[in-house]
């Protein structure tokens, strides 16, 4: 009998534990040029700033998020500075989009430039500044820190370029997409920086023209496709009849990908056009456990 009480205690366990991280598939879409700035912690008390909220903080689908706190694009006019913040629970990344700056982070001042990316961890103030002639955009991603889960900082200020991290094809994936594994969690061995706790992988994907990602799902994390550069159809979630449910994706189209929604991605550049570019990341799910390190994206 106690052995019979002692595997019933673990299928229930188990179950409850799959429908703790269980969703419905679902996705947002957002096209950056078609968001209109809100005010922000990071405009408050500012000059010749703007935040456009795309998923989370600011947006009103926020609360279907899970760990993602925030997705957004802060605009910083020539002569500009953000506000400067910190967050207890709440670890960010930025990724330049486009112009010249300097970040604050802590005492420090620290000049960035198009395509860096950033860890900016708990309780460290940060916020950035625009000392050049031209407009300077920056994405802002949050992710939310659980409570009794560490996440120290740094011992310094972890920040790399993409154009430094070399392209390479992963298994499963074929020769039309390639990776650039640009930040990880602390134990990657792989991305340029290791620096993360509940965001796994940041990452650009590289598309020879026809190229594709081939669909999948993620169970226990929350993913965001921001296209670069070019044109194809994003694979979000599936018709009824289960099938790949395709939708047009061009240039600024953001989405988000709740937990197990079906992603992927086919291009429609043809030979001779610039390659299509996809700068995704994505986070594990508060309730999920320690999980995958390493921030790579797995075989398909």
């Amino acid at each position: 009998m106690r052995k019979a009480a002692f595997l019933t205690f673990l299928i229930v366990a188990a179950v409850w534990s799959a429908s703790a991280w269980a969703a419905e598939p679902f996705f947002l879409k957002r096209n950056l040029a078609e968001i209109q700035p809100k005010p922000d912690d990071l405009t408050a008390g500012a000059r010749g700033v703007s935040y456009k909220p795309v998923f989370g903080v600011g947006d009103p689908d926020a609360g279907r998020l899970q760990g993602v706190v925030r997705y957004g694009e802060l605009t910083v006019l020539p002569g500009g500075v953000s506000a400067v913040v910190s967050y207890p629970d709440e670890e960010q990344i930025y990724y330049v989009l486009e112009g010249n700056g300097v970040l604050i982070y802590g005492d420090q001042r620290a000049p960035i430039k198009k395509d860096d990316f950033m860890y900016l961890p708990v309780n460290v103030r940060h916020g950035v500044a625009n000392e050049s002639g031209a407009p300077l955009r920056v994405i802002v991603m949050g992710y939310r820190i659980p409570a009794g889960r560490q996440a120290p900082a740094p011992p310094q200020l972890m920040i790399a370029n993409a154009e430094d991290v070399p392209l390479q094809i992963l298994g499963g994936h074929g020769p039309t997409s390639q990776f650039k594994l640009l930040m990880g969690q602390t134990t990657s061995q792989r991305d340029k920086l290791a620096a993360a706790s509940e965001m796994t992988s940041l990452f650009i994907m590289d598309f020879a023209p026809g190229g594709t990602n081939i669909p999948h799902s993620h169970a226990t994390e929350e993913e965001i496709y921001l296209v670069l550069r070019g044109s194809g159809e994003i694979v979000a979630g599936q018709t009824p009849s289960g099938e790949d449910a395709r939708h047009p994706a061009k240039q600024g189209d953001v989405f988000f990908f709740g937990p197990g929604t079906r992603v992927g991605y086919y291009s429609h550049a043809k030979e001779g056009q610039p390659h299509d570019l996809i700068l995704a990341v994505r986070s594990r799910l508060p309730s999920a456990g320690m999980g995958r390190r390493g921030g790579v994206p797995p075989k398909q």
